[in-house]
């Protein structure tokens, strides 16, 4: 679609009124009522993501030499990243622009690794449980791999037998998730590292939803299986910082167990007239506001801060499994951090999500089992008994024969 651009300037004031305006139609995440995209851990912090991002916006993470202070708070993201998720000491990693970012560029550095260790002769492939993100697809058909997914066990986990028998001589990466986005359950991941080892191949855990929550929630009593790199087979890791982190979009971090592997995602190219360039991530010029941004949020917390945020998350977790199980749904698994779905054996979900969509409610769904899909904020826990109050005028009005629907769940 073509559209002018104005010949006259305008006045900012007015051109601020009308994005007010135009943003009177979106989510009202400020309310509560949106549980995917938005982040809530309260106005304190969005005011520390705001005035930290803004002091680095125009600074640029693609020069370090530049601007040493943002290669400094990258360094230091990182490192405390890694420090909560058992990183050895030469573990090493980088910010990115958010989980298909980080994801991308672990796939790239297995295939590369896999490549320089001459292990393949033909099609690369990438072996995931039917559950894991769609951004393994998309790298795949960046890098002209082949996803092999396997179907989950009946408890919604990664099956570890299944995806050993998948796997062949050109396997260069399994994936588990901690948790998966569709149903919050973390995978077997030590399972999974084992067979990484048994087989020398690359396990990849995706921790985009999880990695910034399991640590804190471990913390504050909860048993959190094993999941990060105390797994000897874990060769990479992908979180991310602007969701259970709570900083600015976009950042998310991805992690490696050893420098060495993380040289493999490295791009170095100096056969231009440019003279050399070398970026750590896909992307050129990185903006420094999200890194600053999430240096701060990280210093605002602390663990004291972030455990209490987290508190907040699965205790408005557990309320809504509590209320939700009264109204006869049906929780997929057993979900220990802040995303859970539901089921219902007799009413149609989707028609029950409309008539919450009605009443303002932007949450998501699942489409195998058919299901309802929160993913919590600390703000939510404010709000679970209007949600639930709301959910049961839904499955009322679904009762009572309104079946008025949609169609599929769907992110474009």
């Amino acid at each position: 679609m073509l559209k002018d651009m104005p010949r006259e300037s305008r006045d900012w004031s007015e051109l601020k009124q009308e994005m007010i305006e135009r943003g009177g139609g979106d989510a009202k995440w400020r309310e509560g009522k949106t549980a995917v995209y938005v982040f809530n851990a309260g106005e304190d912090v969005a005011q520390v993501q705001k005035e930290a991002y803004t002091m680095y916006m125009s600074e640029n993470g693609l020069g370090p030499l530049a601007f040493p202070s943002l290669k400094q708070m990258e360094d230091e993201v990182v490192g405390m990243g890694l420090s909560l998720l058992h990183g050895p000491v030469d573990a090493a990693g980088n910010i990115t622009s958010g989980g298909t970012d980080s994801i991308n560029m672990a796939v790239k550095a297995a295939r590369d690794h896999a490549f320089a260790n001459n292990r393949i002769e033909g099609q690369p492939n990438i072996v995931a449980p039917y559950s894991a993100h769609p951004a393994f697809d998309k790298a795949a058909k960046m890098m002209s791999l082949e996803l092999r997914r396997v179907a989950c066990r009946d408890d919604l986990l990664a099956d570890v037998a299944a995806m050993e028998a998948a796997m062949d001589n050109n396997t260069i990466m399994l994936v588990g998730s901690a948790p998966s986005f569709p149903y919050g359950l973390i995978d077997p991941i030590s399972e999974l590292g084992d067979l990484a080892e048994k087989r020398n191949t690359w396990l990849h855990v995706d921790a985009c939803v999880g990695g910034y929550i399991a640590p804190f929630v471990r913390m504050n009593g909860a048993d959190i299986p094993p999941f990060d790199f105390e797994i000897a087979g874990v060769c990479s890791m992908s979180a991310d910082l602007h969701k259970y982190g709570f900083c600015a979009k976009g950042a998310s971090t991805v992690l490696f167990r050893s420098e060495q592997l993380r040289q493999h995602m490295i791009f170095d190219c100096d056969d231009w007239p440019g003279g050399r360039m070398i970026t750590p991530t896909l992307a050129g010029t990185r903006p420094g506001g999200a890194i600053s941004a999430a240096w701060a949020v990280m210093n605002y917390l602390g663990i004291e801060g972030y455990c209490a945020k987290h508190k907040q998350v699965t205790d408005a977790r557990e309320a809504i499994e509590n209320g939700v199980s009264q109204l006869g749904f049906k929780v997929l698994g057993e979900p220990q951090l802040g995303i859970v779905a539901f089921s219902h054996p007799d009413l149609d979900v989707f028609a029950i999500y409309k008539q919450l969509y009605k009443k303002g409610w932007f949450t998501s769904l699942t489409t195998d089992p058919k299901a309802l899909h929160l993913m919590l904020s600390p703000f939510h826990l404010e709000v679970t008994d209007i949600y639930l109050a709301d959910l049961r005028d839904a499955v009322e009005a679904v009762r009572g024969g309104d079946t008025d629907t949609v169609t599929e769940a769907r992110y474009s």
